[in-house]
């Protein structure tokens, strides 16, 4: 496969100069690109890695001289890093999956399969199940009963959806996901210790130790439009009302969403994000990598949490929080700073009253 420089330019809303019928395979690194390449030169600072290699065409900087930089063609998009969301579209090669349905898949009969539904080897769907128009049902994924997948679902190898899970159109499941299993929901017989320590924020009280009893799991999944699931991701299904995501949000590896979660709309859950069973998540919320949300709790419309964030209690919108517990960014900052700051302020201090006492001897 193969495309020209002003084909790439035309998908890409962006300018093509130079030699605009030159043919590209593939993209690469500036210092990596052989002639065949499209190299990815898209600031100053890569410029330098075109010379080491021998790329005849790159995406450079918007007014970047491309001649100087001894490139025969270039394409100047106006946002380089948004133009790599088009140019990474049109040259992804894929997963190789083929079309139709692989006859070591099983469809229960009362399946219903849109037009153009490809179903890869060991798949099963179960019964109740409606996939959309043009899904792809990867090796080894179970669809669980009375599913419900809109149009242009793409689920990759040894992905799972739980009864009763429903999603929008153009679902993307990455590797090993893992959509609608029971939520974590145990109860005990009398108040347990957990609830006297969590009522007085540390003294368990009287409580004895007593078995968990499973709450069941009622409720379950709904996924909006556009909604991404990274590589081992688990969503729990919600007590008596589903778990929620809102359309356009994107779940990077490893995140994991409790029982009766809220995600809403447009929202960047980063890698290994917790978020505990009836916690709020607003619109536009974007969680750094390994935050942690306790539960019950709501996370206002807007809010950025920096990496390591854990968030225990509610944050009003457009807030920016770090730390634990989070406090707002420049505050966690200021503090961190000033906890730099101690080690040298305790030796002013042991100089100064070392002098301080030397003295009074002296009087």
């Amino acid at each position: 496969m193969s495309h020209t420089i002003a084909e790439i330019a035309a998908a890409l809303g962006a300018e093509a100069v130079g030699e605009t019928a030159l043919r590209i395979t593939h993209a690469a690194e500036p210092q990596e690109a052989g002639p065949e390449a499209l190299a990815l030169a898209m600031s100053p600072k890569y410029a330098e890695g075109l010379a080491k290699g021998a790329a005849r065409a790159a995406m450079l900087w918007p007014g970047a001289d491309w001649q100087a930089l001894g490139l025969e063609a270039a394409i100047l998009p106006q946002r380089s890093r948004y133009a790599m969301s088009g140019l990474t579209r049109l040259l992804d090669p894929g997963q190789g999956y083929a079309p139709g349905i692989h006859p070591t898949a099983l469809i229960d009969p009362s399946a219903e399969l849109g037009a153009d539904v490809s179903v890869g080897p060991y798949a099963i769907v179960s019964a109740g199940a409606r996939i959309g128009a043009g899904s792809v049902i990867g090796p080894h994924c179970v669809i669980g009963c009375d599913v419900t997948l809109g149009e242009g679902a793409y689920l990759r190898e040894q992905v799972t959806l739980g009864a009763r899970v429903t999603a929008g159109a153009r679902l993307i499941c990455q590797p090993g996901a893992r959509i609608g299993g029971d939520g974590f929901s145990f109860v005990t017989a009398e108040p347990s210790t957990v609830e006297a320590a969590r009522k007085s924020l540390g003294d368990q009280g009287e409580a004895k130790a007593q078995p968990w009893i499973r709450i069941h799991s009622l409720g379950a999944v709904t996924l909006g439009d556009d909604v991404e699931v990274g590589m081992n991701c688990t969503l729990d299904y919600g007590t008596v009302r589903d778990t929620r995501v809102g359309n356009n949000t994107k779940l990077d590896n490893q995140v994991h969403l409790g029982h009766n979660v809220v995600v809403g709309d447009n929202c960047l859950l980063c890698g290994q994000v917790g978020i505990a069973g009836s916690a709020v998540i607003g619109d536009n919320v974007v969680l750094g990598g390994q935050c942690g949300v306790s539960d019950n709790i709501f996370i206002g419309d807007g809010v950025i949490a920096g990496g390591g964030t854990k968030l225990l209690s509610n944050v009003p919108a457009g807030r920016t929080m770090l730390g634990y517990p989070a406090t707002q960014m420049d505050k966690q900052m200021e503090s961190y700073r000033a906890l730099r700051r101690l080690p040298r302020l305790v030796r002013e201090v042991a100089e100064m009253r070392k002098a301080v006492f030397k003295s009074d001897k002296g009087d």
